[in-house]
């Protein structure tokens, strides 16, 4: 989102042959920008082989340099995309009076999940990881979703009931074959939590326990899944009606989110889907705004207007992130209060701290995003022409 870049897609006609916003945009920020998933891991990775660097730090924070590189690739991930993303969403809902009016309820429920937040936090943490994990993969899944809906829109010829299955078939079992695998042998663990064991207290409630029946079950989803899908995408291929754009992001993240739960620290691997996640997003949000800013509907709305118009990309970036190192200040206070109050050491309270001021805001995003994402109509407006952007935004 580099104003070079917007200034580039100036020179195509946006949304031309199906693609959102133009081909270099796309390939940019929502397709081939899967090459990040891979990032957070191998600088984890890297942390790890500088354990003799890193140790006399680790022992001084009462850790382990395995955690303490795993908090280092966390700490970075929030504050350059993850915390950006996140706030990025109350552009489209919260600081925008006209959304806020339509969607009261919304707006005011969405209130009581840092109430939430603590509550599990400090009571039960493996319990909150576990929603957040689940609740977490829904909402990237639901944001693939999301934007394979955008390209239905943009190219609605040949778009079948069948066609629109198999793509949702698809990208909503990609994630979990894997993920069940380690489930079941009791190793799906996050941090220093294993989620295994709350889903085997969770399915103990139903008389079930771990076992390969998962593997089974959410394998034999995935394969009838991907075989429905080659089936279709072959099909639109012979009949000339294959949307190129959409095919080529589906395909790269049902590959992306079927291999990611086979890394070895799941906390860091989950870490590069949410890297290419959020990367995405703050992309798709900027250019929706945009769109809308080109349609007239912000010249009641002076600051979103001046994050959302052209050449306002690092603008809008480095507000997300002002956002994103008020709620890291949270953080530390948090973390503060903790280890004052409880004496319990660093990776307790940078834990719970951290959770506790990320998941307050990270939930409300995923809450808002569930009605966000139900309005892939928005796609329809058309930009308006404008001259080349400047590059000194």
């Amino acid at each position: 989102m580099s104003t070079s870049t917007a200034s580039a897609l100036q020179t195509d006609t946006p949304g031309a042959q199906g693609w959102l916003y133009s081909r270099d945009w796309d390939l940019t920020f929502i397709t081939l920008s899967v090459v990040l998933v891979s990032l957070p891991y191998l600088v984890y990775l890297g942390l790890v082989e500088m354990a003799p660097l890193l140790e006399p730090l680790a022992a001084s924070l009462s850790t382990t340099v395995d955690d303490l590189s795993r908090n280092i690739v966390n700490a970075a991930v929030a504050l350059l995309v993850g915390g950006p993303h996140m706030y990025a969403t109350f552009s489209r809902t919260a600081f925008n009076r006209d959304y806020v009016q339509k969607h009261r309820f919304m707006i005011w429920t969405s209130l009581l999940i840092p109430v939430i937040v603590v509550t599990l936090a400090l009571s039960w943490l493996q319990l909150l990881l576990t929603v957040f994990f689940f609740w977490a993969s829904i909402h990237v899944l639901h944001q693939i979703v999301y934007i394979t809906e955008l390209y239905n829109h943009k190219q609605p010829v040949g778009l079948t009931k069948f066609s629109r299955f198999a793509d949702y078939a698809v990208i909503l079992t990609a994630l979990y074959p894997l993920a069940a695998w380690k489930i079941s042998i009791n190793a799906f663990a996050i941090g220093q939590n294993n989620i295994s064991e709350v889903v085997g207290r969770i399915l103990s409630f139903f008389g079930l326990s771990l076992g390969p029946w998962m593997i089974w079950l959410a394998g034999g989803a995935f394969a009838i899944a991907l075989v429905l899908w080659i089936v279709k995408t072959v099909m639109e291929w012979r009949q000339g009606t294959l949307h190129g754009p959409k095919t080529l992001f589906i395909a790269l993240t049902v590959i992306a989110s079927f291999f990611v739960p086979a890394l070895g620290n799941l906390d860091t691997a989950f870490q590069g889907m949410n890297v290419w996640h959020s990367l995405q997003y703050l992309a798709l949000t900027w250019m929706l705004n945009n769109l809308r800013m080109r349609h007239g509907e912000m010249e009641d709305k002076p600051f979103l207007k001046r994050i959302s118009e052209d050449g306002s990309a690092r603008r809008y970036y480095l507000f997300n992130v002002g956002l994103t190192v008020a709620d890291v200040m949270l953080a530390g206070v948090i973390f503060f209060i903790l280890t004052s109050v409880t004496g319990k050491g660093f990776d307790y309270a940078f834990d719970r701290s951290y959770y506790i001021a990320i998941l307050s805001f990270l939930w409300m995003h995923y809450y808002h995003d569930h009605f966000l994402f139900t309005e892939p109509e928005v796609i329809e407006i058309q930009p308006l022409p404008q001259p080349a952007l400047s590059r000194s935004a």
